[in-house]
């Protein structure tokens, strides 16, 4: 979910929930959240509506999105672009980690929000694995894993990469055939990856974080209404970052 440009502002309007929640580009269910905690200051008119300025709403995306002066110092190595990776990487990779490391959720405990997500994503699509997951420059993270033991994968071996490159769902019917997988080590050994459907994850500046993705060890396909399904919780999910954000992300200084 991109967060759409910003108009000049000649005045300060008054907002409704709904408003703040599309300048924000979140949803308005997660605006109503940062508002009940208090992140985005509101009142309520004499018909019980919440009502904002727009200042305010402003200055709450540039503290979750602006970046100090000196981020290549102070930020982890993992979250620098590699000068000649191994693996695919978008044209913004500078940019889309720093925003990684931006979330503060790498290396968080489980979280049943999220969890809940994956759950949900194995149900619609009938697959024994699914997982969300961020990519730093040297691993591929997992933020809630259902069915698979594993935590996280070098960066190189992550099937996310791809996913990463477009706006769409990456459907990977049967790995042993396409020839950019067929000799991954996570499809020749553990898990055995056969089947893999991967949606974008958007950061609220619109730089792709990782996946929600979900697996099988067998070959299948996804019919058109798992899909929708699929991208439908995508979205939940970044609205569940972006929430992340607001309460604990960090600013690198």
């Amino acid at each position: 979910m991109v967060i759409q440009p910003i108009p000049p502002i000649n005045d300060d309007p008054t907002l409704t929930t709904r408003d703040a929640a599309r300048l924000l580009g979140i949803s308005v269910s997660t605006a109503q959240k940062w508002i009940e905690s208090g992140a985005l200051e509101s009142w309520k008119t004499p018909g019980g509506h919440r009502r904002m300025r727009q200042s305010a709403v402003i200055a709450l995306l540039e503290e979750r999105t602006a970046m100090s002066s000196d981020t290549a110092l102070s930020m982890p190595q993992e979250l620098r672009a590699e000068r000649s990776p191994s693996y695919p990487v978008p044209p913004d990779e500078a940019a889309r980690l720093r925003m990684v490391g931006r979330t503060g959720l790498l290396d968080t405990p489980a979280d049943p929000a999220f969890d809940r997500i994956t759950t949900l994503a194995r149900l619609i699509a009938g697959t024994p694995m699914s997982v969300i997951s961020l990519l730093t420059a040297r691993r591929q993270w997992f933020k809630s894993a259902l069915g698979t033991s594993m935590k996280e994968t070098p960066r190189d071996q992550a099937f996310c990469n791809h996913v990463i490159l477009s706006d769409e769902i990456l459907t990977i019917e049967d790995a042993r055939e396409d020839t950019r997988f067929r000799h991954n080590p996570l499809v020749t050994g553990e898990p055995h990856i056969r089947f893999y459907a991967g949606c974008p994850l958007r950061g609220p500046d619109g730089h792709t974080l990782g996946s929600l993705c979900v697996v099988d060890r067998a070959p299948r396909r996804l019919d058109a209404m798992q899909k929708e399904g699929l991208r439908a919780l995508a979205d939940i999910a970044e609205d569940e970052i972006r929430l992340y954000m607001l309460e604990r992300g960090r600013r690198w200084s």
